[in-house]
């Protein structure tokens, strides 16, 4: 039995689902007991981070360390490459995401909300986020990494370009999209597991988004 703690709208929670829909894993999915932060909760999973997952009784955290465990847990569709240079390349773009372009996107939450929304806070965000994007162009440039499968690296990027997406919807965040990176997307978009994680997604992010509209005359 595999056990995934998650709440809806939660980034890395739905980065997590695009691999396992990929591999075919079947989960249930939980939201954490007493809430997100509860003492019972990190009673469970002492970090409270969430996702978090039990598989047959072993728990384990962080978005990544779950993935590749599942990785090798579930070898039917691997998505890590088979040589070592090539998982190092994977594991760069995908560092690349959690620790760079996320946060820039991330950061932005705070600027949801229609009443206490900062315009010049948005404008250097979306600076912010374009200045990753044009980094990340760069990066996917270099062709050691084959373009031909979905990557454990790909999951987090659909996921965080969608909130881009929506938040430049939302509330006119001003970015710049680089040829390289449209293309990209639309190439993850052509797997079952992405457009299959996104339309179960949107609701959580519609939801979220609510805030950001302006109040009713």
């Amino acid at each position: 039995m595999l056990t995934i703690y998650t709440v809806p709208v939660a980034t890395y929670c739905a980065k997590l689902r695009v691999m396992m829909r990929h591999k075919s894993i079947a989960w249930e999915e939980l939201p954490p007991p007493g809430g997100y932060g509860s003492a019972e909760y990190k009673a469970i999973v002492p970090s409270g981070n969430l996702p978090a997952m039990i598989h047959d009784g072993f728990m384990l955290s962080d978005s990544e360390a779950i993935a590749e465990y599942l990785n090798e847990a579930f070898p039917q569709a691997p998505m890590l490459p088979d040589t070592v240079q090539l998982r190092a390349k994977a594991r760069e773009k995908g560092r690349f995401h959690d620790t760079r372009l996320e946060p820039s996107v991330r950061a932005l939450y705070a600027q949801v909300a229609y009443e206490t929304r900062d315009a010049e806070a948005v404008k250097a965000g979306g600076a912010a986020i374009s200045k990753h994007l044009e980094a990340l162009a760069l990066l996917i440039s270099d062709p050691t990494l084959p373009t031909d499968k979905l990557w454990l690296c790909d999951c987090g990027f659909a996921v965080t370009f969608a909130w881009i997406k929506a938040f430049q919807a939302a509330f006119n965040l001003p970015v710049v999209w680089p040829e390289t990176i449209v293309a990209y997307e639309a190439r993850i978009h052509q797997y079952a597991a992405v457009s299959d994680e996104l339309t179960h997604y949107k609701p959580a992010m519609d939801d979220y988004l609510q805030k950001a509209k302006p109040p009713a005359a």
